[in-house]
């Protein structure tokens, strides 16, 4: 697989992303995350930029904007600002395709079992895959729904989202938002009491 171009914040051509297919996109993560986010694959868009959830139409930062785990809406561009602010993003398949349903049941099962030794390696406080379809695919979980799961990943607990993909017409930008900040208040620590 090859590394995505990093073509900053510039839109690519049509060329560029048809060029894109089976690239990777390196994961933005860091020490301490509080969650590290799991797309389930690359979009052609994304690996022609090099910046995860870039194809226009991608509600990932407004919905982490939105639920208040960035202060302002953040570009894809920006995606380097993330591991400061205690968030990672990776993907449970990294070669890049059209459509998520391009991807094998193997690429599935292969891509969870590398997403949890990066689970491991990593050790955030939560684990959010975002795509019920890719975990349960990923996991082997057939039953798993959105929210927070009875079992974890390496040890670490882990949060179903809906998959922030335009495409994904089931969930609107507000019912992102809501579901974002349920993961938010359950893994931010809480203020301590003021005395």
């Amino acid at each position: 697989m090859r590394p995505a171009a990093d073509l900053s914040s510039r839109r690519p051509s049509a060329d560029e992303v048809a060029a894109a297919a089976d690239r990777t996109i390196p994961d933005v993560a860091g020490p301490d995350l509080l969650v590290l986010f799991s797309g389930i694959n690359p979009s052609l868009y994304s690996a022609a930029t090099g910046h995860h959830f870039a194809r226009p139409g991608n509600r990932f930062w407004p919905a982490l904007h939105g639920a208040g785990f960035t202060d302002r809406l953040l570009h894809p561009s920006e995606q380097h600002l993330l591991p400061a602010l205690g968030l990672g993003i990776t993907n449970v398949v990294s070669r890049a395709t059209a459509r998520a349903d391009e991807l094998s049941p193997e690429e599935f099962l292969e891509g969870g079992t590398q997403l949890a030794a990066r689970v491991a390696r990593l050790r955030p406080r939560y684990l959010a895959v975002l795509g019920v379809t890719a975990y349960r695919a990923a996991f082997q979980r057939p039953k798993a729904r959105l929210g927070p799961q009875s079992d974890t990943i390496a040890g670490v607990p882990v949060w179903v989202l809906p998959n922030p993909s335009g495409l994904n017409a089931h969930f609107q930008l507000p019912a992102l938002i809501t579901e974002f900040a349920a993961l938010r208040a359950a893994a931010t620590p809480a203020h301590p009491p003021t005395s």
